[in-house]
């Protein structure tokens, strides 16, 4: 099953055009439930993840792409560096982001991460 830090990525897709905004919500740092923190900025259009503390630092997990509230893209396990379809969703004034990676479409994990 995927982990925190599986789920971390975030996510690669098509469809959103335009400059990712550093201001945008899903940038900062994100508390893994298993405790790794992860750190996603912005990279042209779209926004990156890296591991930043815990077993699997220093590997990028993942890009997404969207705004506001609502994410997609490919999260990509640190452990096997596997990919799969996933989504982000923001939530709790900013404070929580709900994160679901999904293997072909119908075998789905969902988290919850917690802004630090």
């Amino acid at each position: 099953p995927l982990t925190a830090l599986a789920l971390a990525a975030l996510l690669s897709s098509a469809g959103f055009s335009g400059i990712a905004n550093a201001a945008d919500p899903i940038v900062g740092q994100w508390r893994a439930p298993g405790g790794g923190i992860v750190k996603v900025s912005a990279c042209g259009n779209a926004f990156c993840a890296q591991v930043i503390s815990g077993e699997h630092k220093g590997k990028s997990v993942g890009t997404m792409r969207g705004s506001g509230t609502d994410y997609t893209g490919t999260v990509i396990d640190p452990r096997d560096e596997k990919s799969y379809e996933g989504s982000a969703t923001i939530a709790g004034n900013g404070k929580t982001l709900k994160l679901t990676g999904c293997a072909l479409k119908i075998f789905c994990k969902t988290q919850t991460w917690t802004k630090i």
